[in-house]
């Protein structure tokens, strides 16, 4: 493109110089036109053998990119061939690994099976040697326990044979005792009724300067009245009360202190039958109605006068109470039970010996748990710390009742 611009251009000078020089310069423009034409094709030849040259080389390069292209693709199957030949292997590999590993696992599982009917076959013996030597054991456990049984049986009859025998030597001692009781009661009672002979000859005697107005006699009689109507009811509801305790007894085998509870419980019952008497009864002969006090006591934080009568009536409370504590912790004491005098029907009862008389019931309780109490002590643990016997009979120390009932005489 270069030479035809460059050619035009020395065409256009020589035209200019022909025309300047006019013919003879055209001769000149002419070889010099020729000169340019030879010098032309000469550069055109040039030009032609580096174009030649340059398609040559770029044929060169072309088929040398083309060889390349060619070794690239042969490398490039080789190797797809070679990872395809590579993961063929592989597969062939992992289906051998995996039949191995199959192969590993059943023979694994056989080994395993085999191991599982082992130890299920020593399992099998082991069981059935243990429930050999377990039905052994259980057989001499049996017959060990038979043989005890037997020795047990054999004890319990010995002991049932002695228990009898200590029951009916109980019976007969308390049955002594209880007639004892009797006798001294009938005795206590004779005594006392000459005593209130004597005391109402005296009052008799004395005349009119000590006896009490009529309004007070009354009045007397009237608290009288209602005192023996509550406590003969009171009795009737106590023997229905006992029942269910002598039950209870029974209950937890307390042979001794049931047999102490029915003679309570008996005792109880003819006290109510004599109690009933009440309505018939000579207030007006009696000299507890129309003598003057003759006694001052405290009880409750408040105090009391009374007679003679309910002096003594106070003192048998405390006796009474110390007696029949004294049987009952005996009883206690012989059926091996603990030591609670509280659990005693008599202690909570507290009216054995009341008459209904001369004091109001809950005094006469009061005095007679007090005695119960100290003679439930002694009975429980075979002592007389606070009373005494005296001919079969159980009574509170002297010096100790007058410290419980602290009697001061109003005369």
């Amino acid at each position: 493109m270069r030479l035809r611009i460059v050619n035009r251009a020395a065409l256009v000078s020589v035209v200019a110089a022909m025309s300047l020089a006019g013919t003879s310069g055209l001769v000149r423009a002419q070889d010099a036109q020729n000169q340019q034409d030879q010098k032309k094709q000469k550069q055109q030849e040039q030009q032609k053998q580096r174009d030649q040259q340059q398609q040559e080389k770029q044929q060169q390069r072309q088929q040398q990119q083309k060889q390349q292209q060619d070794r690239q693709q042969a490398q490039q199957q080789q190797r797809q061939q070679q990872r395809a030949q590579q993961e063929q292997n592989q597969q062939a590999r992992q289906q051998q690994q995996a039949q191995q590993a199959q192969q590993r696992q059943q023979q694994a599982q056989h080994d395993q099976q085999a191991r599982q009917q082992e130890r299920a076959q020593l399992e099998q013996q082991r069981t059935q040697r243990l429930q050999q030597e377990q039905q052994a054991r259980q057989q001499q456990r049996t017959q060990q326990e038979q043989n005890q049984a037997a020795r047990q049986q054999q004890a319990q009859r010995v002991q049932e044979q002695q228990r009898a025998q200590q029951a009916q030597r109980a019976q007969d001692q308390q049955r002594a005792q209880q007639q004892a009781r009797e006798q001294r009661q009938q005795q206590i009672q004779q005594q006392q009724a000459q005593r209130d002979q004597v005391k109402r000859d005296q009052a008799i005697q004395r005349g009119n300067a000590q006896r009490l107005s009529e309004a007070r006699q009354q009045q007397l009689i009237q608290q009288q009245r209602l005192r023996s109507q509550r406590y003969s009811e009171r009795l009737a509801q106590q023997e229905r009360l006992a029942e269910q305790q002598a039950q209870q007894f029974q209950q937890q085998r307390r042979l001794a202190q049931y047999r102490f509870q029915q003679q309570y419980f008996e005792r109880l019952r003819q006290q109510r039958l004599n109690a009933q008497n009440w309505q018939s009864y000579n207030y007006s002969s009696d000299p507890y109605f129309y003598t003057a006090p003759s006694y001052r006591y405290s009880y409750g934080g408040s105090y009391y006068d009374t007679s003679q009568y309910g002096a003594d009536l106070l003192r048998q409370a405390v006796n009474n109470g110390y007696e029949e504590g004294y049987l009952a912790g005996q009883a206690d004491r012989q059926d091996g039970w603990r030591f609670d005098y509280r659990d005693s029907w008599a202690y909570r009862d507290a009216n054995y010996g009341y008459t209904g008389m001369y004091v109001d019931q809950p005094q006469y309780n009061y005095y007679f748990r007090q005695g119960f109490r100290r003679g439930y002590e002694d009975g429980y643990y075979g002592r007389y710390r606070y009373g005494q016997s005296y001919n079969g009979n159980y009574q509170i120390l002297a010096t100790l009742l007058s410290q419980i009932l602290n009697l001061r005489s109003l005369r």
